[in-house]
């Protein structure tokens, strides 16, 4: 079999402070590499005229909601999608203001590479430090510093060289690894998609060229094979009559028939008959496969088990500690009960205790932890009614993770990562 890693699909997050530019380089991302529609351009020269600027505006690209071309900021995650010959792409684009913590948490949640922008004349401020803070915090396996602006300071390699001193202690500071630093303009493409002339003394390659080639292995996690059961496939047709198939999405690792597995929580043990995806049978299966597996032994199994190898089973916990970010406007209350979704399994929960409460602008513990605010990020005890089947956090994202729901309203309050 050839082990070469496949380039395919990239997801990246991009994050920074308010009028750092982020709009406007995805806009240049996606209008230098050809990615927009004639009408499109069309449409953004107009409206650029029409508010008087000399060159097209590109952040109009993204900056789709009225509201946000009202302000000229982005309120909400906006997806965006491209594709050069070398890679297909999905962009998250969070906003940058305080206030919108959770959509940033909420879109880096399934991005492979962060990127983080720098305005070249502030440097590093309280948000660069926010979203490096979280980027790592989601275990993010590469982040890209973009030092925007740098037309802004003529192209200085020495002020460049200051800001990139920062970003490399703040990196070790919060533990982020694989961290990459580019000077670029966004508003004039400088180191964008194209080398820039003004940018000589740089020698690293431009952002497009760097998310055409970043590698994410995908088996970083390949121990930690889990299987959660979204739906049980019984078609109970003639020509199917004993079929009984497991369909889901392979969180981690990869898995081929023959290998021995145990159901959980059942914990009855059997082997991988087949492996299918879309009536097409198979031999092995990678994390992020969406496949049907079928077992040699006739188990009862319905949504929300999950299916795992039988060397390397999760803990089976009743009270863990999650690194949790609330989303919600009413603040956490304590002994408060909530529905608990991990992955696709839902129990009842009671938060039980607040351990510490971190002020991300500071990376200092928050001496008052007695409230927990939208947007405030803590580590909390959760006790669930059954026991659950959980992972560390950055051992597999998928059986890692945890969003709580409001049982009266039905809301997300918030979203967690297990930690032990």
């Amino acid at each position: 079999m050839d082990n070469k890693p496949e380039i395919g699909l990239l997801r990246f997050t991009t994050a920074g402070s308010v009028d750092d530019g982020k709009s406007t380089l995805i806009g240049r991302l996606l209008y230098d590499s050809k990615s927009i529609f004639e009408d499109q351009l069309e449409n953004i020269t107009e409206t650029s005229k029409r508010k008087g600027n000399v060159e097209v505006d590109l952040s109009l690209l993204t900056d789709g909601l009225r509201a946000e071309r009202e302000q000229g900021i982005t309120i909400d995650v906006a997806y965006r999608y491209f594709s050069t010959p070398n890679r297909k792409f999905i962009i998250a684009d969070t906003p940058g203001h305080i206030q919108y913590t959770r959509n940033m948490v909420t879109g880096a949640s399934t991005a492979d590479v962060a990127v983080i922008l720098i305005d070249a004349r502030n440097g590093v401020i309280e948000q660069s430090i926010r979203h490096t803070f979280i980027a790592s915090l989601l275990d993010m396996k590469h982040i890209i510093f973009c030092v925007n602006k740098m037309d802004l300071v003529d192209f200085s390699q020495a002020r460049f060289d200051e800001i990139k001193a920062e970003v490399i202690k703040l990196s070790k500071k919060v533990g982020a690894k694989n961290i990459h630093i580019i000077p670029i303009s966004a508003k004039f493409g400088d180191n964008v998609v194209d080398k820039s002339e003004n940018l000589n003394w740089f020698n690293g390659s431009t952002l497009l060229h760097l998310l055409e080639t970043v590698r994410i292995a995908d088996d970083y996690n390949s121990k930690y094979v889990r299987f959660p059961v979204q739906y049980v496939i019984r078609p109970q047709s003639d020509k199917y009559h004993d079929f009984r198939g497991y369909a889901g999405r392979l969180a981690g690792g990869k898995i081929f028939v023959g290998d021995k597995v145990t159901v959980l929580p059942s914990m009855l043990t059997s082997k991988i008959k087949s492996i299918e995806d879309f009536g097409n049978e198979r031999y092995d299966a990678k994390s992020g496969d969406s496949i049907t597996i079928c077992l040699e032994d006739d188990i009862d199994i319905s949504r929300g088990n999950m299916i795992v190898p039988s060397d390397n089973l999760p803990e089976l916990a009743k009270e863990f500690n999650v690194m949790l970010c609330w989303f919600n406007e009413k603040s956490l209350q304590i002994k408060s009960k909530y529905i608990l979704r991990h992955s696709t399994n839902e129990v009842k929960s009671v938060l039980s205790a607040v351990n510490t409460k971190l002020n991300i602008n500071t990376l200092e513990e928050d001496a008052d932890k007695k409230e927990i605010k939208m947007n405030d990020i803590a580590n909390v005890t959760i006790k669930v009614a059954s026991p659950v089947f959980i992972d560390d956090y950055k051992l597999n994202h998928v059986s890692g993770s945890i969003i709580l729901i409001d049982e009266a309203t039905n809301e997300t309050v918030a979203a967690g990562m297990v930690v032990k």
